[in-house]
């Protein structure tokens, strides 16, 4: 009687998908904040003209 089993949804290659968008996006978020936590400042160059300017006047 039960010869019409028809699955609707194949959760092994749902389970897969999930678990790669994971991956995914926990690598983004540490690539993102890798960026943000070795962000090099640029020098000041008014502090650096500032400081020129004072040195060349006694």
């Amino acid at each position: 009687m039960n010869t019409h089993f028809l699955p609707l949804v194949n959760w092994g290659l749902g389970t897969i998908m999930i678990a790669i968008f994971a991956v995914v996006c926990v690598i983004l978020v540490a690539v993102i904040y890798s960026l943000a936590s070795n962000d090099k400042k640029a020098p000041n160059t008014e502090s650096t003209k500032e400081s020129e300017h004072t040195n060349s006047n006694p």
